[in-house]
């Protein structure tokens, strides 16, 4: 699997899930592709459990038509990305162009809030399975759901069948 050439934006804010970010950042590093991580602002934020992680850029820096993907870790993090327009104006503006979106545990809120998941089949965790209902997606149960470009599971146990699905994704 080599995703050489690919660009994919991860996304940071505080309150995020360790293995939620970190896992996609490094296996998408290993697997070849250029991996940049993305915050409202250029800054260090804390994790859930105190691990920080550094945004090289700020959303309003970057464009959609810079990245192949986005990955949206979950944890609380989620809740915060979902205020900032530029978050969302990139989710969508990767989605619309054809880009990989994927989105794990709480980070459903992320993609919900930027308009995408009308009529998609998707998975979260179950807390927020309602938001998702709610915006129009059909919820399904299962480790990893894929709806075309749309990459969504549940929680780090899911995580070894998150990662090769987005792989597959970025690879298509």
């Amino acid at each position: 699997m080599s995703l050489e050439g690919k660009h994919v934006a991860v996304l940071a804010e505080d309150m995020y899930e360790d293995p939620e970010l970190w896992y996609p950042y490094y296996r998408l590093l290993e697997a070849g592709a250029r991996v940049t991580l993305v915050g409202p602002e250029a800054k260090t934020y804390t994790s859930k459990h105190g691990y920080p992680v550094k945004a090289e850029v700020a959303a309003s820096q970057v464009k959609a038509a810079d990245f192949d993907g986005v990955v949206v870790p979950g944890g609380f993090a989620p809740d915060r990305l979902r205020r900032y327009p530029e978050i969302l104006s990139l989710v969508k503006g990767v989605h619309d162009q054809g880009g990989m979106v994927a989105a794990i545990c709480h980070a459903a809120w992320v993609p919900i809030s930027a308009g995408i998941m009308r009529g998609k089949r998707a998975t979260c965790v179950s807390a927020i399975k309602d938001d998702l209902i709610n915006a129009g997606a059909e919820y399904v149960d299962e480790p990893v759901v894929v709806d075309g470009k749309l990459v969504t599971s549940r929680t780090p146990a899911d995580l070894p069948y998150f990662l090769p699905a987005i792989i597959a994704a970025l690879e298509s």
